[in-house]
């Protein structure tokens, strides 16, 4: 789709405005930065030496094959926990006020396997400006022709059982960051509408030497040092990873893939039918936002709509800004979703595929 898109309908942005207002008050008044804490630091720095320590035990040798087994899936949760908690907020911006601090806590993406520069392309500046939108968001393409997220796309047979094939699906999806996305994404010439046929020259450097360490790190260090057979060692890097994609998968697909949000598409002009903010209330729901389990964990990414209108307010602030947005989104007269626990939010997401994997 080569249409250039525009949100339209600004007499209704005004809800926008009230909100940001309000929310700029908060911060304001209570004299608090909107970027991290003491708490959020305290965090950042548990997952981020629990992977560091979790890594060190793998190689330390000192365990038998099945425990090391369950360290490499405890490491892959850790992995996307850092993922969650400390390079998204940093790639947005919102760890620090700082933007070296952001450069340099963003770095931890490298950690998952993942690239940074990558990333704030297909998700800050793609995924946020067209969420849910088909053939724009590529978010929405989990596996396309074998995985239905879009209403537009032709319906296969296979679909009907997608319900019960599609999690699975989700657990390879860091298994495909590492060794094949990053690459793709990389050299397309377009991503969603946004052109990309040129990168600067570091870059280049970057994806490739950082993905040979990442290598170097969890696959040839391990057959090296670890007495265990090339086969075991792959056993423990795929098993790392399905535990990492999963987390990763489910946690992003429960924001914006459950009932209630839409599948928006533009009109034959390439405009929206509402504003950028109005639109995002419509195509992101929140999970368990009452949770402080799944605030930890999930890094604030259970209150996808908080993060979805301020990505530059460090998710820490989410709960005490939700309810100035859903009391807003409510004078307003606009939807504010949001399921009570994440397995409401995996059963409706669950429905939803069954919905969308048969005819109209």
């Amino acid at each position: 789709m080569a249409t250039k898109l525009k949100f339209t309908n600004t007499g209704r942005s005004s809800f926008f405005a009230t909100l940001r207002g309000r929310v700029d008050a908060y911060f304001t008044q209570r004299a608090i930065s909107s970027h991290a804490n003491g708490a959020m630091w305290a965090k950042a720095l548990f997952f981020l030496i629990g992977y560091a320590l979790i890594y060190g035990l793998i190689l330390s040798n000192q365990f038998g094959s099945w425990t090391m087994l369950g360290l490499a899936a405890l490491l892959g949760v850790f992995a996307a926990c850092i993922g969650f908690n400390v390079s998204h907020d940093a790639l947005h911006g919102a760890f620090s006020a700082h933007s070296w601090v952001n450069k340099f806590l963003g770095g931890s993406f490298y950690l998952l396997g993942a690239n940074p520069y990558v990333w704030k392309i297909t998700h800050n500046i793609v995924h946020h400006t067209f969420t849910n939108i088909p053939g724009h968001d590529e978010d929405i393409e989990v596996a396309p022709g074998l995985v239905r997220l879009d209403p537009e796309e032709p319906l296969r047979p296979w679909h009907r059982y997608q319900q019960w094939y599609t999690f699975p699906l989700y657990a390879l999806a860091s298994l495909s960051w590492v060794l094949r996305k990053d690459y793709v994404k990389f050299f397309k010439n377009r991503i969603g509408q946004h052109d990309t046929p040129h990168h600067p020259r570091r870059e280049y450097v970057k994806l490739f030497v950082t993905k040979a360490l990442y290598y170097v790190f969890f696959l040839v260090l391990p057959l090296a040092l670890l007495s265990l057979s090339w086969w075991q060692v792959l056993i423990g890097f795929l098993v790392m990873h399905l535990a990492e994609g999963l987390a990763l998968g489910l946690v992003f697909q429960l924001a914006h893939v459950v009932e209630g949000t839409t599948f928006p598409l533009p009109d034959e002009t390439g405009n929206m039918h509402d504003a950028w903010a109005i639109h995002q209330l419509y195509t992101t729901a929140n999970f368990a936002p009452r949770s402080k389990t799944a605030a930890f964990i999930c890094g604030g990414l259970n209150r996808q709509i908080e993060h979805h209108l301020f990505p530059k307010v460090c998710h820490i602030h989410y709960p005490a800004i939700t309810a100035i947005v859903k009391r807003t989104a409510h004078e307003f007269g606009l939807p504010y979703l949001e399921n009570r626990s994440f397995g409401s939010a995996l059963y409706s997401h669950f429905r939803l595929l069954q919905t969308l994997g048969r005819p109209a």
